[in-house]
């Protein structure tokens, strides 16, 4: 848990501007908080100074040499001065050097308009080229989405940083060699690392999306502000979109994120043209009424907005339908039984902060894969606090290797005994209530240990781990949600942070799970005799996907309105491309509702479940001068009875044989990324030879999996970076019907038959 620390202040003049700053701040991030400009080159507020370009020198009273202000703090009575006759002289011989040689060709560099380089170049009157050096021929590499053009590279180091302090993948570094110094990729080939933030952080053109090459100028597009709907952060983002002539279309372009401060992933940057190009008709407004008269049930995804959600809730409260929605009400039903143990409404945790804990727990969740915002904020946390990041997962993920201090591996099905175990380590020597240490005394920690293979000596090398340890953060994922004791896990985290110090942050599966499980009333699934499917499978089907069901709806880039996210944060987006037809409101109007625009339901989110009465265009979106986002609002937390104590965990059932578990890589969420033209589809069934050994079969057959009463066909890949008899299989690529995979316990005992070699 964060606790507040006590910070000394300093008095300092910059450009005879007294202002004030915390003892720990440098020169820039003073002057930049306080609006006062310092030129840079490769200095970028997320990774520490990187000191390469030497732009932001700045004089000091009192020494005789400038200094670097992205590297010097601040003292007491400072004088500084950032812009005099030497410096700008000292600048524009640095621009002189960046600009030797560099490639004149910024009419087709798809970073002309928004070049640092062109920037400082005219900002500095570099008019000519006073000498230069012998060039040689380096290729242009093609990195996944990305090129690099080393010719165009200023060796600034932004990529490198980036790649190693805060995605994690460590896999760009420099090569020295003096004026043929080059940036190596270290894992060219390696189809899960993410370059793309790589490219974004790239102040001139060297590295570039090379789908995006040539196709237009940024100055013509029109940037759109909205929130990514393929993540549980929902990070703030831009459309850039413009009529495609050739296309004959309004076209999205990219995906552009604010880079400086934020950091998206790949399926965000790259899962943009999900639109649905198809439209609906009058007809298709009778058909869709007519089947709303007919249905008793509504099944939808948390795909959707949090207005839609309340559309359909005020459908049930006039109309009488079920809402059936597994995912949400899963999350719904973990958050309440987490929350009568807390006493809160929701999880303590912020998201925001996962990066300055110095002790993670990962539980329940393949991180890397699920939501990899949240592997990023771990990595940053491992980098910049050394922080002691403990796995617990019944599969090893090579991809967080370097990041992981203690991998603990159980048996799947096993984690409401591994938790329980947590507790009881932790919890030990505590206050308790009489009835919580009634709970822990009647753990049989020799059985627990022994069914889920967690010993001992591994909870005591996570004790050991806590210790001088200040910040402690739990992240649990969807493999507890679905799990057969669901409610009993959320109890038993409840107690870890009630009691233990940690902040437990309950990771929402989709974009919105926590937003439509805070308003929306919803049922069990049982027998109903007429299904409305939203992007579900049903009797009758609304699609988002084009002509995938009996009407055509807009997609998410084709809406606005707001999601709720993993911060706890009510946030806005807005429509990128138009969609030529009806929408959920409509029909709603049509059966009994009455608002003129979906956004219109903004202010009336539930204010019991934390929701504030904020109109949508009052609405905020962007960041402040010290990288602060500001977005949206936060819920309110309410506070509830706390009534409810664990339960001694229930007997295992045996997860032996072959097993497979439910995982989309990290380039694909859903069905909706599925249709997206620059993201990978890696469809096929991914395990061990040992996997392989136990299920007879080998790298390269086509299989059969059986799998919840259904077959699916997978070609199977032997993984060297796997072990164990666990597979990894996505289901991104099955359609509305495949979805419901994801709904259920991940890990599921899976007959593999061999259909060919």
């Amino acid at each position: 848990m964060v606790k507040a620390e006590s910070v000394t202040t300093v008095e300092l003049e910059i450009d005879g501007r007294k202002v004030t700053a915390d003892r720990d701040e440098t020169i820039l991030q003073v002057a930049r908080r306080h609006g006062i400009y310092i030129p840079t080159m490769c200095y970028l507020t997320k990774v520490k100074p990187i000191a390469s370009c030497r732009m932001c020198v700045v004089n000091v009273e009192g020494l005789d040499d400038p200094v670097l202000s992205c590297q010097e703090r601040v003292v007491e009575g400072l004088k500084v001065t950032t812009d005099s006759e030497d410096l700008y002289l000292y600048r524009q011989n640095i621009m002189k050097l960046y600009d030797v040689n560099h490639p004149l060709e910024c009419g087709v560099c798809p970073k002309s308009g928004e070049c640092d380089l062109q920037n400082k170049t005219l900002e500095f009157n570099v008019n000519g080229q006073d000498f230069s050096a012998r060039e040689k021929y380096r290729p242009l590499e093609k990195w996944g989405n990305i090129s690099y053009d080393p010719h165009l590279c200023i060796l600034c180091e932004r990529c490198v940083r980036v790649s190693n302090e805060i995605v994690g993948d460590e896999a760009l570094q420099i090569e020295p060699g003096g004026y043929n110094s080059k940036i190596v990729n270290l894992k060219q080939d390696d189809t899960n690392v993410d370059w793309g933030e790589c490219a974004a952080v790239c102040p001139v053109g060297a590295l570039a999306d090379t789908h995006f090459k040539s196709s237009t100028n940024p100055w013509e597009l029109e940037k759109i502000p909205a929130a990514c709907a393929h993540s549980s952060f929902a990070h703030f983002i831009y459309y850039e979109m413009k009529f495609s002539g050739s296309e004959d279309r309004e076209k999205i372009y990219r995906v552009r994120n604010v880079a400086e401060y934020d950091t998206i992933s790949g399926v965000c940057r790259y899962g943009y043209d999900f639109e649905n190009r198809g439209s609906n008709s009058d007809a298709d407004m009778q058909k869709a009424v007519a089947a709303f008269e007919k249905a008793d049930a509504i099944r939808f995804n948390s795909m959707i907005t949090n207005e839609e959600a309340l559309i359909l809730q005020r459908l049930k409260e006039a109309r009488g339908y079920k809402l059936f929605n597994e995912d949400a009400r899963n999350y719904q039903k973990f958050l309440q039984a987490f929350t009568s143990v807390t006493g809160g409404s929701l999880y303590g945790g912020e998201a925001g902060e996962v990066d300055k804990s110095d002790y993670i727990v990962v539980v329940g969740t393949r991180v890397a894969e699920d939501e990899p915002a949240m592997k990023f904020k771990i990595n940053q946390a491992s980098k910049r606090h050394r922080a002691e990041v403990i796995y617990l997962h019944p599969m090893e993920d090579e991809s967080i290797r370097t990041i992981v201090t203690q991998f603990v591996k159980y048996e799947a099905g096993s984690e409401e005994s591994v938790l329980a175990l947590l507790a009881k380590a932790f919890l030990a020597g505590r206050e308790v209530p009489a009835d919580v240490k009634a709970f822990l005394e009647s753990l049989d920690e020799g059985y627990i240990s022994a069914e889920s293979n967690v010993g001992e000596e591994e909870i005591a090398g996570m004790l050991r781990k806590a210790k001088r340890k200040k910040h402690f953060t739990i992240v649990a994922g969807a493999d507890l949600y679905a799990h057969p004791e669901a409610e009993n896990i959320a109890r038993i985290l409840g107690l870890l942070e009630k009691y233990a110090d940690f902040d437990v942050i309950a990771m929402p599966t989709m974009v919105n799970t926590l937003g439509v499980s805070l308003i929306c009333d919803l049922d069990a699934p049982g027998d109903v005799s007429y299904v409305i499917g939203y992007n579900e499978p049903g009797d009758f089907v609304l699609s988002a996907l084009e002509n995938r069901g009996d009407v055509n709806m807009p997609a998410l880039n084709q809406q606005e309105g707001t999601f709720t996210t993993i911060a706890k944060t009510v946030v806005p987006t807005h429509v990128a491309l138009g969609f030529e037809g009806f929408c959920l409101n409509d029909i709603a109007n049509r059966l009994g509702l009455n608002k003129a625009y979906t956004i219109d339901y903004t202010a009336e989110l539930p204010e019991e479940s934390g929701f504030q009465r904020v109109a949508f265009d009052d609405l905020t979106a962007g960041y402040d001068h010290e990288g602060n986002e500001v977005r949206g609002y936060a819920l309110k937390e309410r506070a509830r009875d706390m009534d409810a104590v664990p339960s001694e965990p229930a007997e295992l059932e045996s997860y032996d044989g072959t097993v497979v578990y439910i995982c989309n890589p990290n380039a694909q969420k859903n069905v909706f990324t599925d249709i997206c033209e620059n993201l990978p589809r890696e469809t096929r069934l991914r395990g061990s030879v040992q996997f392989a050994t136990a299920a007879k079969i080998a790298d390269g057959d086509r299989v059969a999996v059986e799998l919840g009463g259904e077959t699916i066909e997978r070609t199977f890949m032997i993984d060297e970076n796997l072990k164990g008899t666990i597979a990894l299989m996505p289901i991104f690529d099955l359609g509305f019907e495949g979805q419901r995979f994801g709904y259920a316990y991940r890990f599921n005992k899976a007959k593999i038959k061999q259909v060919s070699q």
